[in-house]
């Protein structure tokens, strides 16, 4: 072999690993000991569950796009159910009108109170849904009785009437205060938070597991939305699944965002069975 030629064929072996060193994907996905997996992988086991809460950091693009992509992946092996923190329970007639073609989006979005963010991160969610016969099922409290419950605790809703209860998780609302997640939202704001505080985020949490429990069936996969400090250290939603049913199989993904995604923090490893980690610079849909 001449030596023009071993120059060339050196040259065309280096460019992969070229291109390899200059790579800049958008997210890496790891596992809770911080070990990188395929999305492949994920996705069997995800079907392997009863239950699985995708964790998101509201305004990431990237977490929005992998939802989506993880229902469809998972709708190719299971039968599903679907649901979401950004859903409130006495919307759910209004939510179950569009999915039946009954009224417009213009109509949801009038008798929903739908997030701002709702029609580039939700909709496709929804949408899905609503072209395959997927139940999709409004999770959480309506945010009125969360704020009652931050400054008067959970005795500020005994006075409600029956429909009011009816939209979230049955009186009374087990409660441990000593949970390091709601322990941490008082050493967020100190001065500021009161006891009362992680009582509300509670109340979030117990009504998604409660409407979840309520809507699973025996061999269906349900998905749920929620932002990531929900689920994240296997609290939160998911205490409230395993408190009311304990064998039920869970999954749970969490988003983080790093300064530099090639490998996970310490901080943010065992927070999820699955990490979704994306850099701190992503850009944000809001």
């Amino acid at each position: 072999m001449n030596q023009v030629l071993r120059i060339c064929l050196l040259f065309f072996l280096l460019i992969p690993a070229q291109l390899l060193a200059n790579d800049k994907p958008a997210y890496r996905l790891f596992n809770a000991k911080g070990k990188e997996v395929s999305y492949e992988k994920m996705i069997k086991q995800l079907c392997q569950q009863d239950v699985v809460l995708i964790g998101e950091l509201h305004n990431n693009p990237i977490s929005h796009w992998l939802e989506s992509e993880i229902i469809q992946s998972c709708f190719s092996h299971r039968k599903l159910v679907l649901g979401a923190e950004m859903f409130e329970q006495d919307n759910q007639g209004a939510l179950s009108a569009y999915l039946a073609g009954k009224i417009s989006a213009k109509g949801l979005d009038s008798s929903a109170r739908l997030w701002k963010n709702y029609k580039t991160d939700y909709a496709p969610l929804v949408n899905f849904a609503k072209e395959n016969q997927v139940q999709f099922i409004a999770t959480n409290v309506p945010r009125k009785y969360a704020s009652m419950v931050s400054k008067g605790g959970f005795e500020a809703l005994n006075p409600l009437l029956a429909e009011e209860k009816s939209w979230m998780a049955p009186l009374p609302i087990a409660y441990d205060a000593n949970l390091p997640g709601y322990q941490k939202m008082i050493t967020m704001m100190p001065g500021h938070a009161t006891p009362n505080m992680p009582k509300a985020q509670a109340l979030k949490d117990a009504t998604m597991a409660h409407f979840i429990l309520k809507n699973w069936v025996e061999n269906q996969l349900f998905i749920h939305v929620n932002g990531s400090y929900h689920s994240e250290n296997y609290e939160g939603i998911s205490w409230y699944l395993k408190l009311a049913k304990p064998t039920i199989k869970i999954a749970t993904i969490a988003t983080v965002s790093q300064k530099e995604i090639k490998l996970l923090t310490q901080e943010n490893k065992k927070i999820a069975d699955y990490i979704i980690c994306v850099e701190d610079d992503m850009t944000t849909t809001y």
